[in-house]
């Protein structure tokens, strides 16, 4: 495959578009910005520039072309991202460098079989026909069937297994993609995981198949109800949410998300119009999950049993999300239904369960107080033992106050008195579940950390551009950069302004400057990363220059950065010379070389000083 390739798909796609489906985009000047998905952060520092086809965070550094960001959201190689790219812009592989075809791809593909072989189950065996009936039976219509990829996984210890054999796999294969298992006698041929069970496919975010969960028939007397694909390569249940490829958008919409607890649930909620319903996939709400929804939404309503003196790992999961400030709400139902019974049966019993979902606190309050009597003192104890643990996870201080009052005034007692015991509740589970979250980030950003990148611009990068953004607002000013300031800018840098005093003489002349940056960015790879940082920076720091603004402002802002960038060199010139006067004075044998430092050093300081340093 040519590099042609990778630049149709470039041309094909749009980069806003592409980052947009995975992120809250805001529009700022020419640019636009979101709260970085790759480091824990309140205010947005990440930036996509519809001109250059690039983006970058200036909190974490990490930043390039569109296939950087998908090889970093979805934690893929190159030849993954490039599958995933050019099936979104319509272009076809037809022939695949050997190094692109990876272990991944190899497991999509497999998993992409193993659907197929289950959707035709389902629509021509004779089983398959009568677990259809069931399906529709509980609610579910042929185009829910059919847009989910709903299946059934004949009673056959090897039936998948030989087909996907049959079409060039490797049994270990099978066994790593997780829809097989080994034999604890290691002679023996590995069988099925999946055997005589409802199929729900669980994808990506580009609806590709990357595992699947399994349902028991009814009567069955297997023991386990649910079984999923065991963690794979493409799969790990604890970064995934059923049904999000296709909720996204209208989570982004709403800016909310509704998490159930069941395939059923999620597909029924979306069949009578909730569609930014996510399941979680057998597992707790977990610091990835929380990541991934920030992306698209900062309302949290939860579908499932919400007892605060029950199940640890859902209300774990629960404070994790406050501490994330989502706002979470809860969805009240009867003790014997689940979401997929209320809706299948009465969907309008649904839709008043989701608009009068109760905030989390109010949930918790009305909850406590009707487990104790507020009167007695059993209940005045027990009561702040479940709600104080919960107030004291509120970030907000203004909010966390007024629950304070709130659990005062229910039990009758002096607000002075709750601050005093919130004051004793111990944080140590607030800690770890701190330290998750923060293990998400370091996750993220482990790649850049293993690669050697800077993830931090240090202060004289950011001058330095801030001095090359303002020159190419108005060419002019680069009169402004002479030849011994040439001598403080890095490498990079002066390759830049060189070529741009070469060549651009006046500010008019926006075509010559245009083609000037075009050649200059070639040169290397660090001279185009700067030059796309440099046009990402009016997004970040509102620079943009207006055609009439004042040339005088402009050029009195460059002087500034200048004397800036200056005074960075002076100290960084004084720092080197405290050191080889330090070691000088060690060696004791030359105290020539010893007072020429010294009078470098006075040199260096009285200039320094002339800069009000």
């Amino acid at each position: 495959m040519s590099d042609s390739i990778i630049q149709q798909i470039k041309d094909k796609l749009e980069i806003v578009d592409v980052i947009g489906s995975y992120l809250k985009l805001q529009k700022t000047g020419i640019n636009y910005r979101a709260i970085c998905p790759f480091h824990s952060e309140k205010k947005p520092s990440f930036f996509v520039s519809p001109v250059r086809q690039s983006w970058r965070c200036f909190g974490c550094g990490e930043g390039g072309s569109v296939f950087d960001f998908i090889m970093k959201i979805e934690g893929v190689e190159f030849g993954d991202a490039l599958r995933i790219l050019a099936r979104r812009a319509g272009v076809e592989l037809q022939s695949f460098r050997p190094e692109w075809r990876t272990a991944r791809q190899r497991l999509y593909e497999i998993a992409e079989f193993s659907a197929c072989f289950f959707e035709r189950q389902l629509e021509a065996s004779e089983m398959g026909k009568e677990v259809k009936k069931y399906l529709l039976k509980r609610g579910l219509n042929e185009a829910s069937i059919k847009k989910w990829r709903l299946g059934y996984a004949p009673e056959s210890w090897r039936a998948l297994s030989d087909y996907l054999v049959s079409q060039g796999y490797e049994r270990q294969e099978i066994v790593s993609a997780g829809l097989a298992v080994e034999p604890e006698n290691k002679g023996q041929t590995p069988y099925d995981r999946f055997r005589k069970r409802i199929i729900f496919p669980v994808f990506d975010l580009n609806s590709q198949v990357i595992g699947f969960g399994a349902r028991i028939l009814e009567g069955s007397e297997e023991a386990a109800k649910y079984i999923n694909t065991p963690n794979t390569l493409l799969y790990d249940k604890s970064k995934v949410l059923y049904g999000l490829n296709f909720a996204k958008l209208e989570a982004r919409k709403k800016n909310a998300v509704i998490l159930s607890e069941g395939y059923l649930d999620t597909i029924l909620a979306h069949q009578i119009g909730f569609e930014n319903t996510v399941a979680l996939s057998g597992t707790a709400l977990t610091p990835w999950h929380l990541k991934i929804l920030k992306r698209y939404a900062s309302q949290l309503y939860t579908a499932f049993d919400m007892d605060i003196a029950g199940n640890r790992a859902t209300q774990k999961g629960i404070d994790l999300a406050q501490k994330e400030d989502f706002e979470v709400k809860v969805i009240r139902m009867a003790a014997d239904k689940d979401p997929a019974d209320i809706i299948s049966q009465n969907p309008k019993e649904w839709e008043e369960a989701v608009s009068h979902a109760k905030d989390i606190f109010d949930f918790y309050f009305e909850t406590a107080f009707s487990q104790f009597d507020r009167n007695t003192p059993e209940g005045k104890k027990e009561i702040p033992k479940i709600l104080l643990p919960k107030i004291k996870i509120i970030t907000n201080k203004i909010v966390q106050a007024h629950w304070v009052g709130k659990l005062a005034a229910g039990l009758k007692v002096s607000e002075q008195i709750i601050w005093e015991e919130l004051a004793g509740i111990k944080e140590k589970e607030d800690e770890a579940s701190s330290n998750d979250v923060s293990n998400v980030s370091n996750v993220s950003n482990a790649g850049a950390v293993l690669s050697g990148e800077k993830s931090v611009k240090t202060r004289k990068e950011m001058i330095e551009e801030r001095i090359l953004f303002l020159v190419l607002s108005q060419p002019v000013n680069l009169a402004l950069i002479t030849d011994e300031l040439m001598e403080i800018f890095s490498p990079e840098i002066k390759i830049i302004f060189s070529e741009l005093k070469k060549n651009v003489k006046d500010k008019t002349e926006t075509a010559v400057l245009v083609k000037t940056l075009e050649k200059i960015e070639r040169k290397s790879e660090n001279i185009k990363k700067v030059l796309d940082d440099v046009f990402l920076m009016a997004g970040v720091q509102d620079f943009g220059v207006e055609a009439g603004e004042a040339g005088e402002e402009l050029a009195a802002e460059i002087e500034l950065c200048l004397e800036e960038l200056r005074k960075i060199d002076l100290r960084k010139k004084m720092e080197t010379l405290c050191r080889e006067i330090e070691e000088a004075e060690k060696e004791n044998n030359d105290k020539k070389k010893l007072e020429g430092l010294l009078e470098e050093f006075n040199k260096v300081s009285k200039e320094l000083a002339k800069w009000n340093y």
